[in-house]
């Protein structure tokens, strides 16, 4: 009998620890996968513009000069950087945790273009692009 409040007690403790593990394992099944993400982007225009963190970070670079991106100058990305023609382009990618970067260009020709996107509030967003024509 005298075990009995120690018991309980414990039994409390471990009940509220397997509650807050549950949570911290919730909260990571919520965040976006992003291969799922970066596939329905490239697929669907408007989940894409919803995607797009406006005002956009970076600008399209050509002969006229330096252009800010808009919703009404924005043209949709179509083309995974995995399924670009690496015999034509130079291709770079990196992903983190958070992070994914991409990168394309033609060698020595003034052409070339860089992406990036983010992991914000679970979701993942577009949040800066380069476009360069020289």
């Amino acid at each position: 009998m005298k075990y009995l409040p120690l018991f309980i007690s414990l039994l409390l403790l471990s009940l509220v620890s397997c509650h807050s593990s549950k949570k911290s394992i919730n909260k990571k099944s919520n965040i976006e996968d992003f291969e799922s993400f970066y596939t329905k982007f490239h697929k669907d225009e408007s989940f894409q513009m919803s995607r797009i963190k406006f005002p956009l970070q970076g600008k399209m670079v050509d002969e006229s000069g330096d252009t800010k991106w808009s919703k009404q100058n924005w043209l949709m990305m179509k083309v995974k950087i995995y399924d670009i023609d690496k015999k034509k382009y130079k291709v770079e990618y990196k992903k983190s945790k958070s992070t994914f970067y991409q990168k394309f260009w033609i060698e020595g020709s003034g052409f070339g273009a860089e992406y990036r996107f983010e992991l914000l509030n679970n979701k993942w967003y577009l949040v800066y692009a380069l476009d360069q024509n020289l």
